[in-house]
């Protein structure tokens, strides 16, 4: 079909030339460094709210409920 071989290299050849015409070469590597560390944020954050105590599923939360007697 169409995508049976994927990315060869001249295909990333292709990729970059159209980058740099579309942004120009002064701009790339500040685009490159902004994406960069967005992605460090990214994952910064998903890291803490995996380790963020209190989450759903702790003891407390999960205990059964009981019913005080009247």
């Amino acid at each position: 079909m169409f995508l049976r071989n994927g990315l060869e290299p001249w295909h990333l050849l292709i990729v970059a030339v159209v980058l740099i015409l579309l942004f120009g070469s002064k701009k790339l590597p500040d685009t490159a460094r902004a994406l960069g560390k967005s992605l460090r944020i990214l994952k910064s954050e998903t890291r803490a709210m995996k380790d963020e105590p209190g989450q759903a599923g702790t003891p407390a939360e999960t205990a059964p409920r009981t019913i005080p007697e009247a």
